[in-house]
């Protein structure tokens, strides 16, 4: 098998020093097609008193308004494309709690970027050509399933499009089809794990070799669950719709030290989320990406709400960012603490007797807000078993979080699931 460096594209193999000339270039390209094309952002960049022509440096990007989510909201449709509707070749659209999704669009050549992309992630995660790519995110408007396929078709590899649910099934074809990779929510990786083992089956016995999960925040003790408990190399990636999809940043299966952006078509920033500041590399905010080389629908300065800290590359030369730690917007400040669900993930998944799925549910009791912490029983579970763990997880929230919070031990898959990813925060205080 050739090393993996031999492998390397040609924007992976950039120097430190062309790689920011190239970005500068892209920039201020990218700057202009937005300002040209989408009215949106003319109103915006006008209002803050910049033009595209003001940047002059990667430095000068401060300079410009954010992108929120909002913004593209207030835009739903086809608000925020740059380019006739006669060039979309295909249109994603990510859900929201607000009853109006975010659409983004995509042209012959973001396609071809979107599986260059994720071709380069796999290949970063372990994979080569040839290898057999068992697919398990949700095909549809969410741009896991259809990012991950055609990214392991570019690969060259052979794709099995699985998609989510079906859990049975999934554990039989995983058997018979022999695949080395397996794409998907982490969350809905231990829910094959479970079934694997209630069918009676070892799961570190399978063909699989790498496992490439994202869509969701994950901790380092799931990592080693995964690891752990079906022997394989769990790697994480990270996108999203409004940027470009699954293929934005990829862990390294040589490092595992945090994901690689590619930095040479998404430039990333780091800024605090109360001011809008930018951080300095190593401090921990708000992920904002301006995308770089995007025809339909690029974005500027897009508030990412994920929280995460840029360091300097290692098994690449593009910038590592920190798996994420939590979402901005997913913080929840009970009675003064702020409290993240990878928190709780933690804990849940040092208990006996419960599955790492979890859910946070939020109500007001008279004048304060409660939390009940509802975690799914593992199958084999004994109701003296279930008691013990709703001990044991408040207690572990009140000794290290320092909260109270009652816990409902709930039937095994019980909780609301949305392509392979459980609800994380069920939010029931009036408003």
């Amino acid at each position: 098998m050739a090393d993996a460096t031999e492998l390397l594209d040609s924007g992976e193999r950039l120097a430190p020093e062309a790689l920011r000339e190239l970005q500068l270039e892209r920039l201020r390209r990218s700057l202009r097609h937005a300002y040209d094309n989408v009215p949106f952002y003319r109103e915006s960049f006008d209002k803050a008193g910049v033009h595209p022509d003001d940047c002059r440096s990667l430095g000068d990007l401060a300079r410009f308004p954010f992108t929120t989510k909002a913004d593209l909201r207030q835009n739903y449709p086809y608000g925020m494309f740059a380019v006739p509707q006669d060039r979309i070749r295909r249109i994603h659209a990510s859900s929201g709690t607000t009853g109006r999704p975010t659409v983004v669009g995509y042209t012959d050549a973001d396609l071809s970027l979107w599986s260059d992309m994720v071709a380069r992630s796999i290949r970063a995660a372990g994979g080569r050509p040839g290898d057999k790519v068992h697919v398990a995110y949700g095909y549809g408007l969410f741009t896991g399933g259809l990012g991950a396929h055609y990214g392991a078709e570019r690969l060259g590899c052979t794709v099995i499009p699985a998609s989510g649910g079906m859990t049975a099934r999934q554990v039989q074809l995983i058997q018979d089809l022999r695949p080395e990779i397996i794409m998907v929510t982490p969350s809905y990786m231990l829910t094959l794990l479970d079934e694997f083992e209630r069918q009676g089956v070892d799961p570190r016995g399978t063909s699989l070799r790498v496992g490439i999960f994202g869509a969701e925040p994950w901790t380092e003790r799931m990592r080693r669950e995964i690891e752990e408990r079906f022997a394989i190399d769990a790697v994480d990636i990270y996108g999203l719709s409004e940027v470009i999809g699954p293929g934005v940043a990829q862990e390294c299966v040589e490092t595992k030290d945090g994901l690689h952006v590619w930095e040479d078509h998404f430039f990333p920033e780091i800024v605090d989320p109360i001011t809008g500041e930018v951080l300095p590399e190593g401090e921990e905010g708000e992920l904002v990406f301006t995308s770089l080389t995007k025809e339909a629908m690029p974005v500027i300065r897009y508030r990412t709400r994920d929280l995460t800290r840029l360091l300097p590359g290692t098994a690449r030369v593009f910038r590592r960012m920190e798996k994420i730690t939590g979402r901005s917007d997913d913080m929840v400040i009970l009675r003064g603490v702020n409290l993240f669900p990878t928190q709780i993930e933690e804990i849940v998944l040092r208990i006996p007797g419960v599955a790492p799925h979890f859910q946070l549910r939020l109500t007001r009791e008279g004048r304060l807000d409660a939390l009940t912490v509802r975690a799914e029983a593992r199958p084999d579970a004994s109701q003296e078993t279930r008691d013990a763990a709703a001990q044991a997880i408040a207690a572990a929230v009140k000794d290290g979080i320092g909260v109270s919070v009652a816990v409902e031990i709930v039937e095994p898959e019980s909780l609301e699931r949305s392509v392979g990813k459980i609800r994380r925060i069920e939010d029931l205080r009036p408003r």
